[in-house]
């Protein structure tokens, strides 16, 4: 497997190497106006605003709120109300069991929907586009059609309240097999998996050695949307759980009263929730799109 890895590699250097990538790169480059970097920067501001809008909010007191006054500076609240919410809610344990749910979640989906993608795109087997075509087709089924025999599912297995009945039914969705599906059939060219069988490798061998190291871009871009999508559930969650034993979502919502809100709590702890996934984004934005780029690159 040492030759048919050492190929991958060589063809991945010479892809970057060639001088047509490099002009096509650099062309690419050339192409790109002042226009387009205002329409980017003007595209950055509008994402960001909602999360600046709601630390400004968490950021003031109760009575600032109340008189009305509209400004896009934050007030000085914001520490004595995230204490707040810290000591208010189970935070730390809340905390902890997002970060389980959504490493085991998502690191769960990126291995099991590379492998059914590439089942779906190298190999050969009666029924493999009908199938793939039941497995797209299941997107268009509401998630809340299946809450009650879900549900039901679980109590019979005894895991209401616990982790596992968060973890267990999210570990395989079909927009992960399809995008890996089609990653892999443009990725991870046909002659490499051929050359692999000659030198006498099993379909598990070719999987870990050749297609999941060609599959790191869009299992990165698969992992980081899982991550965040569960990172922000609360549907599932909220019905599920017990209130001792939250996701950080399902805790936020006790923040509220049956007939009073504080917004200036509740978006002090949406602030604090989104902290996380952006010290993920920023640990892991820059990896991703390297391997992106890497990805995109043809021979």
């Amino acid at each position: 497997m040492t030759v048919v890895t050492r190929r991958v590699d060589e063809r991945r250097h010479r892809a970057a190497d060639s001088p047509r990538g490099t002009t096509a790169r650099v062309a690419r480059r050339a192409q790109v106006s002042p226009a387009a970097y205002a329409f980017l920067t003007i595209v950055l501001l509008a994402s960001a605003f909602p999360l600046w809008w709601s630390f400004v909010i968490g950021s003031k007191d109760a009575a600032a709120l109340n008189t009305g006054e509209v400004s896009l500076l934050p007030g000085g609240n914001f520490l004595e109300n995230a204490s707040t919410v810290v000591s208010t809610l189970p935070f730390w344990k809340a905390l902890g069991n997002s970060i389980i749910v959504s490493t085991v979640v998502s690191g769960l989906v990126v291995l099991l929907s590379t492998l059914a993608g590439f089942a779906f795109a190298k190999l050969r087997f009666r029924g493999r586009e009908g199938l793939l075509l039941f497995v797209i087709a299941t997107m268009c089924v509401p998630t809340q059609l299946g809450v009650v025999p879900l549900f039901i599912v679980m109590a019979k297995l005894g895991w209401i309240g616990g982790l596992w009945a968060v973890i267990l039914p999210a570990l395989v969705n079909a927009f992960g097999v399809f995008w890996m599906t089609q990653y892999l059939r443009e990725s991870l060219p046909d002659e490499l998996v051929e050359a692999a069988r000659v030198d006498g490798a099993s379909t598990l061998r070719i999987f870990w050695n050749v297609a999941l190291p060609a599959a790191r871009p869009g299992a990165a871009m698969l992992g980081l949307f899982t991550f965040i999508a569960t990172w922000t559930n609360f549907f599932w969650p909220f019905i599920v759980l017990e209130p001792g034993n939250p996701t950080l979502p399902v805790a936020l919502q006790q923040l509220q009263a049956a007939y009073y809100v504080d917004y200036s709590l509740v978006l002090a702890g949406v602030v604090l929730a989104a902290i996380p996934l952006l010290i993920v984004f920023v640990f892991a934005g820059r990896q991703l799109v390297s391997g992106i780029m890497q990805g995109a690159v043809k021979g």
